[in-house]
């Protein structure tokens, strides 16, 4: 399993999402142009003293990106639609994709995806086109709720 993220801007977000991807040795792929530089302070302390333990793998657009991954999933989320979380099935290759936390992932890069899945929170809701509630989770928070889901199912099946 890989964890993507596609034109981070928060580096607070990012280093989180690094952080959660040493609890899970779980490689972060960074799809540019990034927001922030990977030297940012904000980026460094939010991924605490946990860097050396995360493999990170830039990528200077999304084609670059895609081409690399030819023989794996790439499981899209967003708020848009997909099919929820707990009805995917993970498996151990998949390329889990998060977008921008200001605009998510565009339709075209979601089209180019394999699945496209959405966490689904009971705060949100849709009454004559106007959103109610909570209009969608922080980016490192549906990033960890995303790999620990994936986590569990890849590597505790049937209770193991």
């Amino acid at each position: 399993m890989e964890v993507s993220l596609f034109e981070p801007r928060i580096p607070q977000n990012t280093g989180n999402i690094a952080r959660s991807c040493a609890a899970f040795n779980t490689p972060l792929n960074l799809i540019e142009p990034l927001g922030f530089k990977l030297e940012d302070k904000y980026l460094k302390r939010a991924g605490l003293d946990y860097w050396p333990l995360v493999t990170i793998n830039k990528f200077k657009n999304f084609d670059a990106f895609l081409e690399s991954k030819l023989k794996k999933r790439i499981i899209s989320f967003s708020k848009k639609n997909g099919m929820y979380l707990k009805d995917f099935k993970f498996k151990e290759d998949d390329v889990l994709l998060f977008g921008r936390e200001d605009s998510g992932l565009p339709d075209c890069i979601i089209d180019k995806s394999d699945f496209l899945i959405s966490i689904f929170m009971p705060n949100l809701q849709t009454v004559n086109n106007n959103q109610k509630g909570v209009r969608s989770l922080n980016l490192s928070v549906a990033c960890g709720i995303a790999i620990y889901e994936a986590h569990k199912q890849i590597n505790f099946k049937n209770g193991n």
